[in-house]
């Protein structure tokens, strides 16, 4: 145990700082199902901090801390919030809260604001965006515990781990969200910005290195007008206007490397009011792009209702019941190859009812894939 001299004024040294260890010390190690007792306070203010420590020191350390947390939460003078406290019967408003049974303190969740379930959440949020590389992801996590105690911090972790994602090489993510922020932003520091477009280079992966990505076109620079950030499938993507195409294209900004502002305003704006994001988002990341769009009748086993729903939705979508065991669906999808293989997933629970035209696609696409397999003994 380390015992530290007292001043030439009988002043025991960091006596001020003291109550924001206590503070820190109870926020890491005490929940509601952990407590500390004012002995285990103070051994370690003792022991870690080398600060001497007597118990009525430590009440009243926590009743400040209580009034100050109620002061600042509830936004009013440090005497008003004594008084709050002094009608606090049940100590609901307090911090850190003594447990009589257990003859310990802890602090309350519900005043810190977060709980064990909100912060495992946020956790597997993390865990789950595949645009985050593994050790970043493991980064933000550790943020995220900062705000639990550490035995709760260690379930997240245990809780978070449990499932096994793909994810990303490119550590520079984060960098990369943040300059297409910017390039987009009206505003930078507070003062007028013309949005503006940005460079980048575009990776793929190799086939002699699965763990690499290589730039595509032989490190070509791409120049684009950047105008939207959307989330799918646990990746970031960005919907920009081509300057060499003249469309809207999207890119998978974990794939995009090096990416810097260009300082010239940018373009495209019209061709991107044009585009309707929900629909846009759905045809690219549900259905892909297809050669035109149609209006199709899909009949489905009623097993199969949320699948449907989860795809298309309930919006400018008609569903009929047919009988018990099936259900109609009449939606605008774009025809693709991509769609007839999202079709052919549900066997014979799914069948395409109209137009004729999109059938007989339909059925010719059925017959290319047949022909694959076909035996040399056909021949």
């Amino acid at each position: 145990m380390i015992i530290e001299k007292t001043t030439e004024h009988g002043k025991k040294p960091n006596q001020k700082v003291k109550p924001y260890v206590v503070l820190q010390y109870l926020l890491k190690n005490t929940d509601e199902d952990h407590v500390a007792t004012a002995f285990d306070i103070i051994a370690f203010l003792e022991d870690d901090c080398g600060i001497d420590a007597e118990r009525r020191s430590i009440y009243k350390d926590i009743d400040e801390i209580n009034k100050v947390a109620l002061m600042f939460q509830e936004e009013c003078t440090i005497e008003e919030a004594a008084a709050m406290l002094a009608d606090d019967d049940d100590d609901s408003l307090k911090l850190v809260k003594y447990d009589k049974s257990r003859k310990g303190y802890y602090v309350q969740s519900v005043v810190r604001r977060f709980d064990l379930n909100d912060m495992r959440l946020l956790a597997e949020c993390v865990y789950a965006a595949k645009f985050i590389a593994e050790s970043k992801a493991k980064t933000l996590v550790d943020v995220v515990c900062g705000f639990v105690s550490n035995h709760q911090a260690e379930k997240i972790r245990h809780d978070a781990f449990l499932t096994d994602r793909v994810k990303t090489n490119n550590k520079a993510v984060l960098y990369s969200l943040s300059t297409i922020n910017e390039a987009m932003s009206t505003k930078v520091d507070g003062k007028s910005h013309i949005p503006e477009k940005i460079r980048f280079k575009y990776l793929k992966t190799s086939i002699d290195s699965l763990g690499t990505q290589i730039e595509r076109r032989s490190g070509h620079t791409y120049i684009v007008s950047p105008f939207q950030l959307i989330i799918n499938d646990g990746n970031y993507y960005l919907l920009a206007f081509n300057e060499e195409s003249q469309t809207i294209w999207t890119y998978r900004v974990d794939r995009m490397k090096d990416v810097r502002l260009t300082g010239d305003p940018r373009e495209g704006e019209k061709a991107f009011r044009e585009i309707d994001i929900r629909s846009y988002a759905q045809r690219t990341f549900s259905m892909y792009s297809g050669k035109r769009k149609e209006k199709v009748t899909i009949r489905f086993w009623m097993s199969l209702l949320d699948a449907a729903i989860e795809q298309f939705g309930t919006k400018n979508v008609k569903y009929q019941k047919i009988d018990d065991h099936h259900f109609n669906l009449t939606a605008t999808v774009e025809i693709s190859n991509h769609f007839f293989a999202w079709l052919m997933r549900f066997g014979r629970g799914a069948i395409l009812q109209s137009p004729e035209p999109v059938i007989k696609e339909f059925t010719d696409y059925l017959d290319t894939v047949r022909a694959l397999y076909k035996t040399n003994a056909d021949d």
